[in-house]
């Protein structure tokens, strides 16, 4: 019976989840460290970078920063980047895919190949937008926030806090998508959820890029969980981390009101871009 399944699904994610609680914390610790060093240099960077915006914000969009994506939004807003940038920044935005991959022992080559993907998906699409929109003669949009403590960025107490902030939250979604995972495993049987929907050729990128564009950090660590556990193919996978740009696209609408049709654009674009950067990646001989 169904209730007799929900025991042992639930000790299977819990120990799985308490296996990798303290590489999670160390990779957000890490991460923190890093970010506390870095996160104002590299938004002073991307705001002189000028015409090569999309290169060196998909570069710095590929390093952990909690933060980065929502100072970028803003940059745009105050009509300071280009949508090429933004929409580089989105692309190769890693937001939770990396502390997992490491947390879960994912091969190193695998998590350099989604990195380098994500990089080279970011500036590619990024230099084409702004040579488009430079062409239609496009102009920018218009006080720099920053309202990314709503999702526990910049915790106040150092990095130690902040980053067990970050580890007890993330752990709290691992938790229960792989508590989810495993009760879909028990029901449908192996065999069966290895041929899960978003295995199949385009339903999954496109199912994936929706589930990306959820404004939390849920959306990564629901498409990294389940590329792991075999039920998301390579290139859906990649579609949802693409269009997954964590708080950017929250901070983009909620500071450029006076611009919705403008901001759905950027929606549509980021999307887009992500879901045929997915099945470009499904016919490639890379993962």
């Amino acid at each position: 019976m169904f209730i007799d399944l929900i025991p042992d699904a639930a000790l299977d994610a819990l120990l799985d989840t308490l296996k990798i609680l303290p590489f999670l914390f160390l990779a957000y610790l890490l991460i923190e460290y890093l970010e506390q060093r870095a996160e104002d240099k590299t938004v002073s960077l991307i705001h002189r970078a000028g015409k090569w915006g999309p290169a060196i914000g998909s570069a710095l969009g590929v390093i952990p920063q909690c933060g980065f994506s929502a100072a970028t939004a803003n940059l745009y807003t105050d009509g300071l980047i280009t949508r090429g940038t933004l929409i580089a920044v989105f692309l190769s935005t890693s937001d939770e895919m990396l502390p997992i991959l490491i947390s879960k022992s994912a091969p190193v080559g695998l998590i350099f190949k989604i990195l380098g993907y994500k990089f080279l998906a970011g500036m590619l699409a990024g230099f084409l937008i702004d040579v488009a929109e430079r062409r239609f003669g496009k102009s920018s949009g218009k006080d720099l926030h920053d309202i990314c403590e709503q999702e526990g960025c910049n915790a106040e107490g150092g990095i130690l806090r902040s980053a067990l902030f970050h580890t007890v939250k993330i752990a709290s979604f691992l938790l229960l998508t792989t508590f989810l995972i495993n009760l879909a495993v028990e029901i449908v049987g192996e065999e069966h959820f290895a041929g899960f929907i978003l295995n199949k050729p385009l339903v999954g990128e496109l199912l994936a890029g929706v589930v990306g564009l959820i404004p939390n950090c849920a959306a990564s660590v629901i498409i990294t969980e389940l590329y792991l556990q075999g039920a998301m193919s390579a290139g859906a996978m990649l579609s949802g981390l693409l269009t997954g740009a964590g708080v950017g696209l929250l901070v983009l609408f909620r500071m450029n009101r006076r611009y919705r049709a403008e901001n759905f654009a950027t929606l549509g674009i980021l999307y887009g871009s992500g879901v045929l950067l997915g099945l470009l990646a499904s016919v490639l001989p890379i993962f």
